[in-house]
């Protein structure tokens, strides 16, 4: 659920409806700020009435990037349409033609973010070469992905194998198949 407040639209990320032995009810909740992408406590009176806002999630797939920022089209209606680097979650693994999730606000058409699938599957190309033995802890090296971006993986993993990696944190997740 997506809530106005302030102006500002929010997440709800986790809440908790108290009832104590003394006092009115209410429910203390955390909220996802949708733009800056914060975390914040906030505590409502039982009772109060909150402005809910109608968002949709629609598929896009990536075209290029230029100097207007990275353009997205719709698959359905073919329109295009950019959006800031800042905005796109996981924009380090973005390649041409993948696939990501546009989180539209339904009234006013506003873009207000867009986000990648959690994991993608990405080539390895550069990377040192393991040498046998090397195993004898949970030892990582860097790595250089298609998309320019580098990723911490195992000692195992030589250039040209595909892995998979996870878009939040940029951590590697295992190889691909």
């Amino acid at each position: 659920m997506c809530l106005d407040i302030d102006g500002q639209y929010f997440y709800i990320v986790e809440f908790l409806h108290v009832k104590p032995g003394k006092g009115p009810a209410f429910v203390r909740t955390k909220l996802k700020n949708v733009t800056t992408g914060r975390v914040i406590d906030k505590t409502f009176n039982s009772g109060v009435k909150v402005d809910e806002v109608r968002i949709e999630r629609r598929p896009y797939q990536f075209l290029y990037k230029d100097d207007m920022g990275y353009n997205f089209m719709n698959n359905e209606t073919f329109e295009q349409i950019p959006i800031a680097k800042d905005s796109i979650t996981g924009v380090d693994f973005l390649k041409e033609g993948d696939m990501a999730e546009v989180v539209v606000h339904a009234d006013s058409e506003t873009i207000l973010y867009a986000e990648l699938p959690t994991h993608v599957v990405l080539t390895v190309t550069y990377t040192e070469p393991g040498f046998k033995g090397d195993t004898a802890t949970n030892a990582t090296k860097p790595a250089t992905v298609e998309t320019g971006a580098t990723v911490r993986v195992p000692l195992f993993i030589n250039e040209g194998e595909k892995i998979k990696v996870d878009t939040r944190d940029g951590s590697y997740v295992e190889r691909a198949k």
